[in-house]
């Protein structure tokens, strides 16, 4: 993540299209969400990346690995900026920082909090392996929580 990755992180948090992970935001709010996510690099080896479309570079996304007070477990989370939806780019993503994470940090699962009515994000954590859990402590209490089985996931 770079400071030039934020405008356009900004101008989706700060939108409708945020509400289903707290927003809409703030700028200032975007802001420490963005700083929260390259804090987390040095806090505990893992944090938010900018997902880069490969055939031309465009930053059409992000994914990442937040922990923290606010984070009752480490949650896999990750959003896409508008017209990218639909197109496996998030589970792409995502399954590659899951894999990475089981490898370099060696921890055995990982969350994903997804808002009840975010249809493409709960098909992207079951298109990754994840499997509903009812009883896990959430930071939203309407979020559902999606468990990755990190023992078991396909890599």
């Amino acid at each position: 993540m770079v400071e030039a990755d934020f405008p356009t992180y900004a101008a989706l948090m700060t939108s409708p299209r945020a509400a289903g992970f707290g927003g809409p935001l703030s700028k200032r709010q975007a802001w420490g969400l963005f700083c929260h996510d390259i804090a987390c690099w040095s806090l505990y080896g893992h944090g938010g990346l900018m997902i880069d479309r490969r055939a031309d570079g465009l930053c059409i996304g992000q994914v990442g690995i937040s922990h923290g007070p606010l984070f009752p477990e480490k949650e896999l989370g990750w959003l896409l900026y508008e017209s990218h939806e639909g197109r496996g780019y998030a589970t792409e993503a995502a399954a590659a920082l899951r894999d990475w994470a089981a490898a370099a940090l060696e921890v055995s699962e990982l969350v994903s909090y997804i808002a009840p009515n975010n249809a493409g994000s709960i098909a992207v954590a079951e298109r990754l392996g994840a499997v509903r859990d009812l009883v896990a402590d959430r930071p939203d209490p309407k979020d559902l929580v999606y468990r990755h089985d990190l023992t078991t996931a396909r890599r």
